[in-house]
């Protein structure tokens, strides 16, 4: 039986999970970062953050160590990763690569 997460990420569109913590100040700064690629690129990708103090198992499932990271998933697979703050349009550009 699928997981929740695992159903989130079961798509043709792209969703791209943030792993992040509230204490987390890098966090902070990419919030509206992901806000302006959910603006820009609309229904073309699903964005989820996951609170990996409240989502332990997920985290640790893709052995997530710090925060924030980024997964990419299509289809159900990871296609892409990346940790620490990235522009809007480097964001970008990966998602787009996968659509």
């Amino acid at each position: 039986m699928k997981s929740s997460f695992d159903k989130i990420v079961d798509s043709r569109t792209p969703v791209l999970v943030d792993f992040f913590a509230e204490w987390c100040g890098p966090c902070k700064m990419l919030a509206p970062i992901l806000k302006q690629v959910k603006d820009e690129l609309g229904e073309a990708v699903k964005i989820v953050k996951i609170d990996v103090d409240k989502n332990q198992s997920v985290a640790q499932r893709y052995h997530v160590r710090g925060v924030p990271t980024m997964l990419l998933f299509k289809n159900g697979k990871q296609v892409w990763r990346q940790s620490g703050v990235l522009q809007k349009n480097d964001i970008i550009n990966v998602v787009r690569s996968f659509t």
